[in-house]
């Protein structure tokens, strides 16, 4: 790495640091460091179990006592032992500390909607803060199968229709994509994969069964912001190794040549070319792969 590029980096932090207010003994003017309203904030975003707190805000145990016993002198939080397991403390926000944090709701809106006006290309900025956002927290990305009908699973369906119509320079269509059945991408059939961080969804994927031990591969995605990290090959991964515990020993899947990252990934990673085994009118090359014990 050279020095030019360090001194960018440095410099992007510098300016992070200050934009926030990092830096600030008061917060929004709120009369508290940033830390304080960092742990007011995630506690009324709900989490209450004081070691959920932690992780979440991955805190050592020392400093955020400390911390929580700055809010509770303030009379902005209560923490007592958790009921279910007298082991482990819970807090929650008093009447004031709602308050207060519905205040530091308003005041963050306000100043992320001021950094945006600054911007003429704000869609640009938001592009580079998710990059970078997914880059610092890589890994804190989660994986889980969810319904193929849920809201986080059409949000990714619908980016990568639109992406397929992007790159391949026509109007992708799912249902002639060999639209799967609900009951094809659930168990004990197949499965539908997100990975995501936090609420923001950054990649799918989805096993298409049909109760016989081959199954297809269909809907491989991942953002844009989140490429070059290693994802889709860990979605893959997953993939395989769901379709594994489900009985499954041989996939199939279709692409494009022009989508030449997703081929090379698929070589690379043992899948073989193979005839067409479909009428879906998109593809032009086809894949098999067969499954061995991960």
């Amino acid at each position: 790495m050279n020095k030019d590029d360090i001194t960018r980096v440095r410099n992007f932090g510098r300016s992070v640091a200050v934009e926030v207010g990092a830096l600030e003994d008061s917060f929004l003017n709120r009369g508290r460091p940033l830390g304080s309203a960092r742990v007011l904030n995630a506690i009324g975003l709900g989490y209450e179990n004081v070691a959920d707190l932690r992780a979440f805000l991955k805190l050592d145990t020392g400093l955020l006592s400390r911390l929580l016993r700055g809010l509770e002198a303030e009379d902005l939080i209560d923490t007592i032992p958790n009921p279910d397991d007298r082991r482990s403390r819970i807090t929650h926000l008093t009447a004031k500390g709602k308050t207060e944090f519905e205040i530091y709701e308003r005041l963050s809106d306000e100043r992320a909607a001021k950094i945006l006006d600054r911007h003429k290309e704000a869609r640009r900025l938001l592009e580079a803060m998710d990059i970078v956002t997914i880059a610092l927290s890589r890994d804190d990305i989660v994986f889980e199968e969810v319904d193929y009908a849920s809201d986080i699973a059409t949000i990714c369906l619908n980016a990568f229709a639109a992406e397929l119509s992007k790159r391949l320079n026509l109007e992708f269509d799912l249902k002639k994509s060999g639209d799967p059945e609900l009951s094809q991408m659930k168990h004990p059939h197949g499965t539908f994969v997100v990975a995501r961080l936090g609420d923001m969804p950054v990649g799918c994927v989805g096993v298409k069964g049909r109760g016989s031990s081959s199954a297809e591969i269909k809907r491989m995605w991942i953002a844009p912001v989140a490429r070059g990290l290693g994802l889709a090959r860990r979605m893959m991964s997953a993939a395989e190794e769901a379709a594994y515990a489900m009985g499954i020993r041989k996939l199939r899947l279709d692409t494009n040549n022009t989508l030449f990252e997703a081929v090379g990934l698929y070589r690379n990673m043992g899948w073989v070319e193979i005839d067409r085994f479909n009428d879906d009118p998109y593809p032009d090359l086809f894949f098999e792969k067969h499954l061995s014990n991960p």
